[in-house]
């Protein structure tokens, strides 16, 4: 186990250096200029000069990618041209409220899919069946962005039971973060769990079918004892990769929503950066994102040899 950790670190550095390369040569091509929308309309050439020369945008691309690479092993990912405040600081300041809202939206969506999958598959055919693959239907089809406004005029505006945006620190009060995180939560939660609801129903479907089950159920053990003992454990192997992956897509920041519900996470800061041409700051936050993704793609691998004797590690 541990020399796959290992193989599995070094492997994902060598992915997290081929995202900063990626990363650096499309802002290249990205139009306009970072340091005259960091200065605004007025200022005087000197300024414009040393700004550059700080930034160190008035070197060649390649010395300039080598000595933001040199600079982030350490840690160093630069300032922001609008603030002027290191990345680092920026992009962990922003982190908490991506995790607690993709974490909420996730547990939401387990709460939801898990037992309306497993109904589904079971009683296949009956009217839970077809309202479960009507929900599913629905919450892949329906823009996020309109449950969000939706949910905002119901439960904001008429109801006047939530607050319509804003965050709340958990640490700072669990009952107003609750009420603010629920809304945006609920919003991605539904998406998520549309999802889960899919995979989870047609894993079980699958081994309900398995001659392990039929052998099971032919010895007169309880519907409830093959369920719980046998089917679920084999049928959750695939859904935790699309568990992860959702998870993984939502820690990188819900763009649409957090702008929705003025969210300050990870998805409203990579927005505002790229209104605001802040070079270093996107950096940050896609190589963070990546980062993160790679460590639920390593936890996961790492879940599946604990979930199924049968699977190796090497």
């Amino acid at each position: 186990m541990a020399r796959f950790v290992l193989r599995r670190v070094l492997q994902s550095a060598v992915v997290l250096l081929g995202v900063t390369l990626v990363v650096f040569l499309l802002l290249q091509l990205v139009p306009g200029d970072p340091v005259r929308v960091a200065l605004g309309t007025r200022f005087d050439p000197q300024t414009y000069e040393a700004l550059r020369a700080r930034a160190g945008l008035d070197q060649p691309l390649p010395v300039q990618y080598a000595s933001y690479l040199g600079h982030a092993l350490t840690g160093d990912l630069g300032v922001s041209f609008r603030t002027g405040q290191p990345v680092s600081r920026i992009v962990l300041e922003r982190l908490p409220a991506t995790l607690s809202l993709a974490v909420t939206a996730v547990v939401f969506a387990l709460l939801v899919a898990f037992p309306l999958g497993i109904v589904a598959a079971v009683r296949s055919g009956s009217a839970v069946d077809h309202a479960a693959r009507v929900f599913s239907q629905f919450g892949v089809s329906v823009p996020d962005f309109w449950m969000g406004i939706m949910g905002i005029l119901l439960f904001a505006g008429v109801l006047g039971w939530l607050p319509p945006s804003g965050y709340v620190a958990l640490t700072d009060d669990p009952g107003r973060w609750a009420t603010h995180v629920a809304l945006p939560a609920v919003t991605v939660g539904l998406v998520t769990a549309s999802i889960l609801t899919r995979f989870i129903r047609s894993s079980v479907l699958e081994v309900l079918s398995a001659d392990y089950v039929r052998t099971a159920e032919a010895k007169g053990l309880r519907n409830r004892v093959v369920i719980l003992r046998h089917v679920l454990r084999n049928a959750l192997i695939p859904v935790v990769t699309v568990v992860a992956v959702q998870l993984a897509s939502l820690l990188g920041g819900v763009i649409v929503i957090e702008v929705l519900f003025a969210w300050p996470g990870i998805g409203r800061l990579t927005f505002d950066a790229v209104q605001a041409r802040d070079y270093p700051v996107l950096q940050g936050a896609v190589l963070l994102v990546a980062a993160l993704f790679l460590l639920v793609n390593l936890l996961v691998d790492i879940l599946y040899a604990r979930l199924d004797p049968r699977i190796t590690v090497r």
